[in-house]
């Protein structure tokens, strides 16, 4: 590596066994994880925590109560956010993550909605889910398609 002109940051590197012990690497968490539907282990892959946060950091700052944009420019950057991180982490157990960042789209959404529009109470009533991701626009997560698996099907 020094030949190129890359040196190891001795900080951030370790060596693990990730059969025992999971690791985070661009934004994944790689390890052993458990399957509720077998009750058995695996290695595989899923979102890390901090990324999970992190979009949710970013569909929080989208729909800050100070935003006067027109919906369709909101719907348009906020579709454009969470599209880009469904993409992205469109590989390994990703159901459980998709499915909070969707929840938490969802009552930020109606929360953001149900202030601009005065409206009192919780909004569920006036904006629930049928609307937000239809009629207004805003892009599901629970049914954007995964990528295809890279393995060759037998």
């Amino acid at each position: 590596m020094t030949s190129i002109g890359l040196t190891l940051n001795e900080t951030k590197t370790r060596v693990c066994n990730a059969r025992g012990e999971p690791f985070t690497f661009l934004g994944y968490t790689f390890g052993p994880m458990h399957s509720p539907r077998t009750g058995g282990r695996y290695n595989g892959a899923q979102p890390s925590k901090k990324a999970v946060a992190s979009i949710k950091e970013r569909i929080r700052s989208r729909l800050r109560p100070g935003n006067q944009a027109p919906w369709e420019e909101v719907a348009r950057a906020l579709n454009r956010t969470v599209r880009g991180w469904a993409t992205y982490f469109s590989d390994g157990s990703v159901s459980k993550a998709r499915h909070a960042v969707h929840l938490h789209l969802y009552h930020t959404v109606r929360r953001f909605l149900r202030r601009r529009h005065k409206v009192a109470g919780s909004g569920f009533r006036q904006f629930p889910p049928e609307r937000v991701f239809g009629e207004l626009g805003v892009l599901p997560l629970d049914t954007t398609p995964r990528r295809a698996s890279a393995h060759a099907s037998t």
